[in-house]
């Protein structure tokens, strides 16, 4: 591995080992854990948040349609959308996290996109200013929202009828999931809860009950990715797509 990388992944994984979230808000407390990782966010994320770019491949956008990315942070997800992002109508990328968005502003920049913006908002409440949207997504964002099912609410009143959801985020399996979901052992369902946990991500089997009960399943991928620094073990994680029923 390149020194430099290695050398800013130390710098991040003392992040997440000695965490610091001070602050009043939610907003405060991000933006103290997440300024000194900014810049190098990316690089470490690559080899740790598995499915992304597969989301964003797989989350349907019709020509000149919106795209909503919930907590989208830097921005990276954009890029995967490939020749789409250039025939969508617009594509915001929302956060909480002001150190997070001035990456992606600058990503915006260099790249030239002219149908990308960003906005400081709390995903639970934001309203996009164009009315209802074409799709939402949102990227390893849900473990790390306290009231996670209101962002999952507001999605559902954001899209248009037949509009599509796209998650994907660590979890656990309930202890007795439902026939032909995947069934983690006890191992997996106390140990990553609890080493997550203490970077205040929360991991929940109830991800995937609730936006089954919301959304018509479309694709659903259950897997387990490698965590870097951690040999032989693999972070469970989940890809859903899901549509907004037609007559609601």
């Amino acid at each position: 591995m390149n020194p430099s990388v290695l050398f800013h992944e130390c710098k991040t994984l003392l992040q997440l080992t000695l965490p610091k979230r001070y602050g009043d808000s939610q907003s405060d407390r991000l933006d103290t854990f997440y300024a000194k990782q900014s810049v190098t966010y990316d690089v470490f994320r690559e080899r740790l948040l598995h499915g992304r770019e597969q989301l964003m491949r797989a989350i349907p956008i019709p020509v000149k349609g919106t795209l909503v990315d919930m907590g989208g942070g830097t921005g990276r997800n954009i890029e995967w959308l490939g020749e789409r992002l250039e025939s969508a109508a617009s594509v915001t990328v929302v956060d909480l996290c002001s150190s997070l968005l001035h990456i992606a502003d600058q990503r915006i920049r260099s790249k030239g996109w002219q149908n990308v913006k960003t906005r400081l908002a709390d995903v639970t409440t934001y309203a996009p200013a164009e009315g209802l949207v074409d799709a939402v997504t949102f990227s390893y964002s849900l473990t790390m929202i306290p009231n996670w099912f209101d962002a999952v609410e507001n999605a559902y009143a954001m899209l248009k009828p037949g509009g599509h959801i796209g998650v994907v985020d660590f979890y656990v399996s309930d202890k007795w999931p439902n026939d032909g979901m995947v069934r983690h052992s006890g191992f997996y369902r106390n140990f990553w809860p609890a080493w997550f946990g203490y970077s205040n991500v929360f991991l929940n089997p109830n991800h995937l009950t609730y936006l089954s009960r919301l959304f018509e399943m479309v694709r659903l991928d259950e897997r387990k990715g490698k965590v870097p620094y951690l040999p032989g073990l693999k972070a469970p994680y989940y890809l859903f797509v899901g549509r907004k029923p037609l007559l609601v």
